[in-house]
């Protein structure tokens, strides 16, 4: 699958400012990773420690937090992880699905997709 950027918005932890930035569209990350000076200007601190595997199987740990994300005009909580400074924006697929959203590579935009629920009424 190809792989492109895609304008996402963090809203500040007050929720007073926001700040627009490119996010590389990655399924294969589990979580949305931001460069840590750009959350922390936002006024978020770290709430947790999360290990992540990296493609190449080293195993790292870094800070996360919830935090304010909108993409196309719509608003959710979701998981971020404090990035290297120096790093680009990955969208993870936690946050995607919690947009219920799924890449097309091909016009390289983002697609609703229905959410799945596993019945709860007796067959």
């Amino acid at each position: 699958m190809g792989t492109f950027r895609y304008p996402i918005v963090i809203h500040s932890a007050d929720g007073k400012e926001k700040r627009e930035i490119q996010a590389l569209v990655d399924t294969g990350a589990t979580y949305t990773w931001i460069p840590r000076p750009v959350l922390e200007e936002l006024g978020y601190r770290p709430a947790f420690k999360q290990r992540l595997r990296l493609a190449d199987g080293n195993v790292i740990v870094r800070d996360g937090c919830e935090a304010v994300v909108e993409i196309d005009g719509a608003r959710r909580t979701t998981v971020v992880i404090f990035g290297d400074p120096d790093s680009d924006a990955l969208l993870g697929a936690v946050t995607l699905e919690q947009f219920s959203l799924a890449p097309d590579p091909i016009s390289q935009r983002l697609i609703p997709v229905e959410a799945l629920l596993m019945s709860l009424l007796p067959s």
